[in-house]
């Protein structure tokens, strides 16, 4: 039997292989793949554009997975707000969400899913600042959570900065009850339009941390 020593497994006949440029492969083990049919689905929750799950917050939400989560988060009013002179690694604090606001004439609702354009797709998208992306102070996190909302979406892939506020920031949805959408693209479409309804449902996959999406938004014409 071949054994690769680069590959790392589970008790349920996955791997992992973590290459040099950082990028993980997962598969399967000749026996997993002797013994299943001709379909294999490979689940993947977090990962591309994503919706995290309550569960994906903190140890204490374990139960309340994305299929536990009701469809009425997942499709709401929508606003986007223009936060495009944040750099790599920045915060984003609350003082600025109340600029953005005003400076769009715009307020939020309970309920909105509040959506932050920073530009940091098109401009780092492929370099090795895509993962080091701006994201929200625990303060910032704690006021859009106050505002009762359903949800926020970034571009980068993290809501918060990495190893400065997001584990934060994860924490706070949790205990506030709202989420974060991951990994979006092509908000610049969105400033300056005005109101939408968001959408972004989420796969019905049991016991998920989370799961992948369709995001659109959509004007009334």
């Amino acid at each position: 039997m071949n054994i690769p020593d680069d590959l790392r497994y589970t008790k349920d006949h996955e791997w992992v292989r973590l290459d040099a440029d950082g990028v993980a492969t997962i598969g399967i083990t000749d026996y997993a793949q002797s013994e299943l049919g001709d379909i294999v689905f490979v689940r993947v929750d977090d990962a591309g554009t994503h919706v995290d799950a309550f569960s994906h917050m903190a140890r204490q939400y374990r139960d309340q997975s994305i299929d536990t989560m009701p469809l009425s988060m997942f499709y709401t009013e929508g606003i986007c707000l223009d936060l495009s002179h944040k750099g790599p690694g920045e915060l984003i604090e609350a003082a600025e969400l109340w600029q953005a606001l005003d400076a769009a004439g715009l307020a939020i609702a309970p309920g909105d899913t509040v959506l932050l354009y920073t530009d940091h797709y098109r401009r780092t998208y492929g370099t090795p600042a895509w993962e080091n992306g701006p994201g929200l102070s625990a303060a910032a996190a704690t006021w859009l959570g106050k505002q009762e909302i359903a949800a926020f979406g970034v571009e980068p892939v993290a809501p918060g900065v990495r190893h400065v506020s997001n584990r934060q920031v994860h924490h706070i949805c949790g205990a506030l009850g709202f989420t974060h959408y991951e990994c979006l693209v092509n908000l610049h479409q969105l400033i300056g339009r005005g109101r939408f309804r968001f959408v972004g449902l989420p796969l019905k996959i049991r016991s998920g941390t989370g799961s992948p999406v369709r995001a659109v938004a959509i004007f009334e014409t």
